[in-house]
């Protein structure tokens, strides 16, 4: 089946892809270019370079701007989604959701209007089968923002390790957040996986610190190894 991904740049979108790419055919990405740093829907940081992480795929882009306000914003999905059927033929969308059912529910109403197939295979995937996988595809990680306690500055732009993973573990059980940023607590780039041809090489520039546990990279630069 043709698929489209809805792809940020981070670890979910990558896993998400890489297993329905599995039995379907990845046949291109949608990219949601938000202006709001605190959509409810999508991830902005690092957007300008997924284009980069997706040439290293061979995979095309849909490069969709929207203003990333609550719910309008999920008309601006649609209009991707529509464009992706009309260019690319797709018959379904693959989403990298876990536990969001504000996020998938929407998703899957837009799919549902345009008689589209919604998959979402991570779906309530726990922290310990995702740190799994990503290590044995050999995905690496970078954090470009934490957004909530106990996350400060020091993780900002590392990379997410075996020592960072079992540490993210820990602060799960104490302070009963999600390992894998699942509820907002961080965003992430991918820098090198299965997929990729070429391995990207990343550059921490401009950090910004709004709060000690809102910490975000504002200005990078990504390149490719080639």
């Amino acid at each position: 089946m043709k698929l489209a991904i809805l792809f940020s740049g981070g670890k979910d979108s990558h896993l998400a892809m890489y297993k329905a790419s599995v039995d379907n055919e990845i046949s291109c990405a949608i990219t949601m270019k938000s202006e709001n740093y605190y959509s409810y829907m999508f991830q902005s940081l690092g957007c300008e370079y997924t284009k980069l992480q997706l040439e290293s795929q061979g995979i095309p882009q849909l490069l969709i701007n929207t203003k990333g306000e609550k719910e309008k914003e999920l008309d601006d999905l649609k209009r991707g989604i529509i464009q992706a059927v009309e260019e690319y033929k797709i018959e379904g969308i693959v989403t990298g959701a876990i536990m969001s059912t504000y996020q998938s529910s929407r998703i899957q109403q837009i799919c549902d209007d345009l008689n589209l197939w919604c998959f979402n295979p991570l779906w309530q995937m726990n922290s310990v089968q995702m740190f799994d996988e990503l290590n044995e595809l050999g995905f690496e990680v970078v954090l470009l923002g934490v957004f909530g306690y106990p996350l400060d500055k020091t993780f900002v732009g590392k990379t997410l390790n075996i020592e960072l993973q079992k540490k993210l573990l820990e602060y799960e059980k104490k302070y009963q957040i999600s390992a894998i940023g699942e509820g907002g607590e961080f965003e992430s780039f991918v820098t090198n996986g299965l997929m990729y041809s070429s391995k990207l090489s990343i550059e921490i520039g401009e950090i910004v610190e709004e709060s000690e546990n809102s910490v975000y990279v504002k200005e990078f630069k990504v390149t490719i190894n080639k």
